[in-house]
């Protein structure tokens, strides 16, 4: 199967892992790996968090476990669906709300996402890619997989190996094949005084 590339055209040197990283909605059908997969979360595991409260945790599917596998693409909205039910792993991020002392962890969403953004590196470094998806329902997901109310889903992720952009439908398609954009430099890195663009970026 023909895969696809979208290298970030970087303003700067970065570390070829980041420029490869991208969200691909085509995936092989080609299982990932028990170690493979492992190895994901090991990379998670080790991520910076607030006071090392570490307040991530994964619930993971993969098509060898199908029904629920199925129970994650039912969390999914509609039009994440017609993708990422072809992911042969699916896992949605959770946020522990609450520091071992019972104190609000207000860092708690911030520290999932490092942990998460090691995970999406990770992948890449073995050839696998990861869609993250804001679009899915909290409330279906914990009440599916039995969340605690302490706990708060933050983000679905399809993972695998990127497939080929023409078994897409449209118009999932044409944005596979769309070039990569980002905001400049100059519009969010500031110095002295909010807006004013930092003289080393320029």
């Amino acid at each position: 199967m023909t895969t696809h590339e979208k290298p970030a055209p970087a303003s700067a040197p970065i570390h070829e892992i980041i420029s490869h990283r991208w969200s691909p909605r085509a995936f092989e059908n080609r299982t990932v790996e028990p170690q493979t997969l492992r190895s994901l979360f090991e990379a998670a595991r080790w991520a910076a968090s607030a006071s090392n409260a570490q307040p991530w945790s994964f619930l993971v599917a993969t098509k060898s476990d199908a029904e629920n596998h199925q129970r994650m693409v039912d969390c999914l909205v509609p039009g994440n669906q017609t993708w990422a039910a072809n992911a042969p792993v699916l896992a949605i991020s959770i946020a522990h709300m609450k520091m071992e002392n019972g104190s609000p962890n207000s860092h708690a969403w911030h520290d999932v996402g490092q942990a998460a953004a090691n995970l999406v590196l990770q992948a890449t470094s073995l050839g696998l890619q990861v869609h993250q998806m804001a679009g899915f329902s909290p409330e279906k997901a914990r009440e599916h997989f039995s969340i605690p109310p302490d706990f708060e889903p933050v983000a679905a992720l399809a993972i695998g190996y990127p497939g080929d952009p023409a078994s897409l439908p449209q118009p999932f398609r044409d944005r596979e094949l769309a070039p990569r954009k980002r905001k400049e430099l100059s519009s969010f890195v500031f110095t002295g005084t909010w807006g004013k663009t930092a003289a080393e970026i320029e």
